[in-house]
């Protein structure tokens, strides 16, 4: 071989080492963050919303960051195994996006002391484990006046997941809002036992609407229920991503989370070693609980509603503000005083006004 071209093909040989060595140093470098998910990520709820935080740390942290997510993770035994393998497999940040997946997490988390986990919704911490909600009560308050403001049969459905403290909460607040902006009306709770079903969520709505409801909300997940308001010729509220798409006469609003704000936050302390365990709370003043617009609503009643969110965001309105009593008629928040986070973590109880039982 002549040496100009020996020296070309040495030269050759370094810089692909080079390259080599320095994609080897870029991986090694590269924070892995995992997400555990309780249904897919089309789901176009509560899944798809988490899944749209997940991209936008992978946008703003570029190489630097690399995600992992697992849909459709049933609450239990699954979860534990899917915890565990992302917490082997070098993610040193892993967020587990729903209420069952608490003591899963926990678990995992005491075997790996030194990776950081993050859990939605929940209420149990650990040196190594936060928690993180987002404040949707604020959301359903504005919903439950909307609802107030646009029925005409003074019937109000509400297709409920589980009877746990987030769902019960926010049914809660859809009736503080009845309570005060249409006493005459009447809250009726359908419960499908399930995050994600769309057959029993449109079966729900269904049966709703034959019952005379002619405003739908929900805690699921799918649109399902929305496209049955659009078929029926009645109002419903979009859940956790904005649903007017799949039911352009029916929708009159959507609560969704935002949850880009506080997955890129987090990453970043993990990165910078700042990060500490906490019960983070979020909600519309943080930009983590927006309704994008309201649509097939009187303008006056749109221009109140939107009252309703400034003074929110603004501090100086809380949907739990007391005096609130529960269907007992016992008092529980006392007036001039606001339910406290620790005892929303924990609802167990209807407030006064709502007819249904919470299931055993």
């Amino acid at each position: 071989m002549k040496k100009p071209a020996l020296k070309k093909l040495l030269t050759g040989l370094v810089a692909g080492l080079g390259l080599a060595a320095t994609l080897s140093v870029q991986a090694a470098d590269q924070m892995k963050v995992g997400f555990v998910y309780v249904g897919p990520i089309g789901d176009h709820g509560w899944s798809y919303q988490h899944d749209q935080g997940r991209l936008a740390v992978e946008k703003h942290f570029g190489d630097k960051v690399k995600t992992t997510y697992v849909e459709n993770v049933p609450e239990g035994a699954d979860a534990e195994r899917v915890i565990r393998n992302l917490a082997k497999t070098g993610h040193k940040l892993i967020f587990t996006t729903s209420f069952g997946f608490m003591n899963p997490t926990l678990k995992v988390a005491k075997q790996f002391p030194r990776v950081t986990f993050e859990h939605a919704t929940g209420y149990k911490q650990a040196k190594n484990v936060g928690t993180y909600i987002s404040n949707t009560y604020e959301g359903r308050y504005v919903a439950g006046f909307v609802a107030a403001k646009v029925t005409k049969s003074n019937k109000i459905g509400y297709i409920a997941s589980f009877p746990i403290p987030e769902v019960i909460r926010d049914i809660n607040a859809v009736q503080m809002a009845l309570n005060k902006y249409n006493p005459e009306a009447e809250l009726k709770i359908i419960w499908v036992n399930s995050w994600f079903d769309p057959g029993k969520e449109a079966d729900a709505a269904n049966a709703m609407i034959d019952q005379g409801v002619d405003v739908i909300l929900q805690h699921t997940d799918s649109p399902a229920a929305m496209q049955a308001a659009n078929r029926r010729g009645v109002y419903a509220v979009g859940q956790a991503s904005d649903m007017q798409h799949f039911g352009p006469k029916a929708h009159v609003m959507s609560v969704v989370n935002e949850w880009a704000p506080f997955y890129i936050n987090r990453v970043q302390q993990v990165m910078d070693g700042t990060w500490k365990s906490e019960d983070h709370w979020g909600g519309m003043a943080e930009g983590e609980i927006v309704i994008p617009e309201f649509t097939n609503v009187p303008a006056d009643v749109a221009e109140e509603a939107q009252s309703l969110i400034d003074a929110i965001s603004a501090g100086k309105l809380h949907p739990f503000a007391g005096p609130i009593k529960n269907q007992k008629g016992e008092l529980k928040v006392a007036e001039g005083e606001i339910l406290e986070h620790g005892e929303m973590a924990g609802m167990n109880w209807f407030i006064e006004g709502v007819s249904s039982e919470i299931p055993k």
